[in-house]
């Protein structure tokens, strides 16, 4: 059960404090993520350059690894920004972007989580599946499952990596294997726009910044997101507005409307 009370104190805390949230993320989608967390009070940097990704996790609040589009150079850099992270007691949230479509995408996502044990991992049903059954596939990035069909393998994720798991999907679920927390926010427009799972895990990032549970900053930032897309796809005439609509909805976000519209 989500307090909105706390949840509400951890918007304000993230607009008082500004965290600082680095994204080691996809050319997809960064411009639409950094705007994101600008948007909801977050600070983000966007820095994947081997010579100073360690230096710029040191100063960060989060991490958020994003495996979109993936490069040699870029997983040796993921994977030194992690370790460094680990070091300094810095979050980190995992993003698993695509995992079952290529077993490259598998095979990485594994190897970087197992050299460092990120502290959320986030994905749709598939991707969450595959990184338990090599056998799962997914859709390219998208999900061929549903977010209940995967509570057992984020569960089993959760176990083994000592992580909270956030599969999303039409009901987002949110488990660290100990409790399990159900968020049914959202519209499906959200699933017409590119990086919308992408901007989830940002936010995630800027809420973990903020709030020691894993759990519960996962469960906010989801219940954030699903409140805003219902709010933004109000005023939306279609995926492109809808993206508009969307900041506008993370930056004027009150109280009031998270008591509205919570589920």
């Amino acid at each position: 059960m989500l307090s909105i009370d706390k949840l509400w104190q951890d918007i304000e805390k993230i607009r008082n404090t500004s965290p600082l949230v680095h994204n080691i993320t996809n050319y997809v989608v960064m411009n639409t993520t950094a705007n994101a967390l600008l948007a909801i009070g977050a600070s983000p940097v966007m820095a994947h350059a081997v010579e100073e990704v360690e230096s710029m996790t040191g100063i960060a609040n989060s991490l958020v690894i994003n495996i979109g589009t993936l490069s040699k150079k870029w997983i040796e850099a993921m994977s030194l920004a992690m370790k460094t992270a680990k070091t300094k007691r810095i979050p980190i949230v995992f993003d698993p972007v695509g995992a079952g479509a290529t077993s490259y995408r598998t095979e990485t996502c594994l190897k970087l989580m197992n050299e460092t044990h990120p502290n959320i991992i986030r994905g749709n049903a598939s991707e969450i599946m595959a990184l338990v059954d090599s056998k799962i596939k997914t859709k390219g990035v998208d999900s061929a499952h549903t977010s209940d069909t995967a509570l057992k393998a984020a569960e089993n994720l959760a176990e083994a990596y000592g992580c909270t798991v956030i599969v999303s999907g039409k009901v987002d679920l949110i488990t660290d294997e100990t409790d399990t927390i159900y968020v049914k926010n959202g519209h499906e427009m959200l699933s017409k726009v590119t990086g919308s799972g992408c901007t989830a895990t940002a936010i995630v990032g800027a809420f973990i910044a903020v709030n020691e549970s894993s759990l519960f900053a996962g469960a906010h930032a989801m219940a954030v997101m699903g409140i805003c897309g219902e709010i933004a796809a109000k005023n939306a005439k279609g995926p492109g507005s809808l993206q508009l609509n969307l900041l506008d909805a993370f930056y004027n976000l009150t109280k009031s409307q998270i008591e509205d519209y919570l589920k």
